[in-house]
């Protein structure tokens, strides 16, 4: 996990998503990054959309835990 200048000043978290078919055919999307930071979908964007959503809520409960460090205020960006 990497931050770099991001658009108006702001930092970018650069994460990996690292995206696995199932046994039932579900597309499951982790971001090793994240500790249990797990979603996934019926097709690729859909679990891209849906952990995208799990590391912005994981992200956002981190921000309220002072010992954690990370800003409220973050943007997100997946790489392809």
């Amino acid at each position: 996990m990497s931050a770099s200048a991001g658009a108006a000043g702001r930092s970018a978290l650069k994460l990996e998503v690292v995206f696995e078919a199932d046994e039932d055919g579900w597309v499951v999307a982790s971001c090793p990054a994240l500790p249990g930071c797990h979603s996934q979908g019926r097709t690729r964007d859909e679990a891209l959309a849906n952990v995208r959503e799990a590391i912005e809520g994981y992200l956002a409960s981190m921000g309220t835990c002072r010992s954690v460090g990370i800003a409220r205020r973050f943007r997100l960006r997946l790489l392809p």
